[in-house]
């Protein structure tokens, strides 16, 4: 099926003025504008002894009226832009579904029951009592908001404590928590680069990552998606040519990228940061709670001391809404004071870090659900591969179906849902054309029945759509 573009935007008549033949300027429409420093009134006619009646005075033509633009051309890419519109018209629209129940490994949406495979609720806490009893007694003590920013009025004895107990957590000096975890990388990575700087980003890095590259003041760069050799091709040719010299390199990677699940491959990345002299930040919004023992990617993989900076989310294993970043002291510090995000924003919710900080103490204390998590994940890899379905590179909880065509995606995630199981859709640009993906992803919750039921249906509808014999 062709892909769905965006229409073209209606083109508006300029106003802009440009030269004339004559020296004087014409607007975009060709009539001529005044010159001589004296406004035209109302009715296009010169005032203070200039042009009367449409006449030219002191060889000056008249002002032309100013024709007003039949709307504001801001919004015609907005009147263009009809693609949700003609996917809701194919009837396989699947995004914004409207739950009626928590993120269980059940769901409920317009009264239909539903096994959750499009939660990133990874450790199933966001329905466990002890979380939802942090977060009401918070809300008893210091309210529903702070009112304010960190800076200012905004921070509270909570806010200090989980960052303390998050830096502890993770094998850092410090912490600083932020009101969502897009924050975090917008505004952290933004404020650590300037004009001398180079980041380096993984072609596959989360939008978040890619704008606050986009808000500093270095270059960017991009290298191909889990490439160490590429990566090193860049630092190689950025060091012969001088570029970026006397500033600093900074690289920006995924633990788990968030759509195929793949890991980075962080050893290897640390190798060629400490050849370079770069710095490594790693966006562990996937992996903390998952992989190393809870603590994400770096501890998985034995590199906790070489990578400076560790980011993550409360939004996934740990049941809430903010994020953090984690590393030495002084550049805490100094991102707590320089970054706007930060700064200039609301200060995460009691509740929001009551609730976070007891998922941090569950995950220490509770081993068997990670156990549990990937007990699940095992038989849902071996499931879906047996079928015959293209799992991509994935070894992490979360799981691509690769389906082929964007339209074929929203199909079978709407079919799915037909059926009794929720995924998620996921379209180019999020992936590249031609490699439109299911979206699946489990709980620590998950039950072997709900696992086996969704196996049933993805056979079933696969077979459909000729995605598996």
């Amino acid at each position: 099926m062709t892909r769905m573009t965006k229409s073209p935007t209606p083109k508006t008549e300029s106003l802009t003025p440009s030269p004339s033949s004559n020296g004087h300027l014409v607007s975009g429409n060709g009539h001529p504008v005044s010159t001589n420093g004296h406004a035209a009134n109302g009715n296009g006619h010169a005032s203070n002894g200039q042009a009367t009646n449409g006449q030219a005075t002191n060889g000056q033509p008249a002002a032309a009226p100013r024709v007003r633009p039949a709307g504001i051309a801001l919004f015609d890419k907005v009147k263009a832009y009809d693609i949700p519109a003609k996917i809701k018209a194919a009837g396989v629209w699947t995004y914004f579904r409207a739950l009626e129940s928590a993120q269980d490994p059940e769901v409920y949406i317009d009264g239909k029951k539903l096994v959750m495979l499009g939660s990133n609720n990874y450790l199933g806490l966001t329905n466990d009592p002890r979380v939802k009893e942090a977060a009401i007694d918070a809300v008893r003590r210091y309210g529903t908001g702070c009112a304010g920013s960190r800076l200012l009025n905004g921070t509270m004895k909570i806010h200090e404590e989980l960052e303390e107990k998050l830096a502890d957590f993770m094998g850092k000096q410090a912490a600083v928590t932020f009101s969502t975890g897009f924050q975090v990388n917008l505004g952290t990575i933004s404020c650590l680069l300037d004009r001398r700087d180079i980041v380096y980003l993984d072609k596959q890095d989360h939008a978040c990552i890619i704008d606050g590259a986009r808000l500093g003041l270095g270059e960017i760069r991009k290298f191909r998606h889990n490439s160490p050799a590429d990566l090193r091709r860049m630092m190689q040719a950025d060091e012969a040519s001088d570029a970026g010299k006397g500033g600093g390199k900074l690289v920006v990677v995924d633990g788990v990228y968030s759509m195929e699940g793949d890991i980075c491959p962080l050893p290897e990345i640390v190798d060629i940061c400490k050849d370079y002299g770069a710095a490594v930040m790693v966006d562990d919004a996937h992996g903390i709670g998952v992989l190393g023992d809870g603590r994400g990617t770096s501890r998985h993989f034995g590199v906790d001391d070489d990578v400076q900076l560790i980011m993550g989310t409360f939004s996934k294993s740990m049941a809430s809404v903010g994020g953090f970043v984690c590393g030495d002291r002084e550049t805490m510090d100094f991102v707590k004071h320089r970054a706007r995000t930060n700064m200039f924003s609301a200060a995460p919710s009691p509740a929001n870090v009551a609730a976070a900080s007891i998922a941090v103490d569950i995950m220490k204390t509770e081993p068997e659900r990670r156990e549990k998590l990937w007990k699940n994940t095992q038989f849902m890899l071996a499931g879906f591969r047996a079928l015959g379905f293209d799992t991509a590179d994935s070894n992490t909880p979360v799981i691509p179906v690769v389906v082929g065509e964007d339209f074929t995606a929203f199909a079978m995630a709407t079919r799915l849902h037909q059926e009794g199981v929720f995924v998620n859709a996921v379209v180019s640009p999020a992936t590249p054309p031609g490699r439109a993906l299911l979206r699946t992803s489990y709980m620590a919750t998950h039950e072997e029945s709900h696992l086996s039921f969704a196996l049933d249906k993805f056979a079933k509808v696969g077979r459909e759509f000729g995605v598996i014999a």
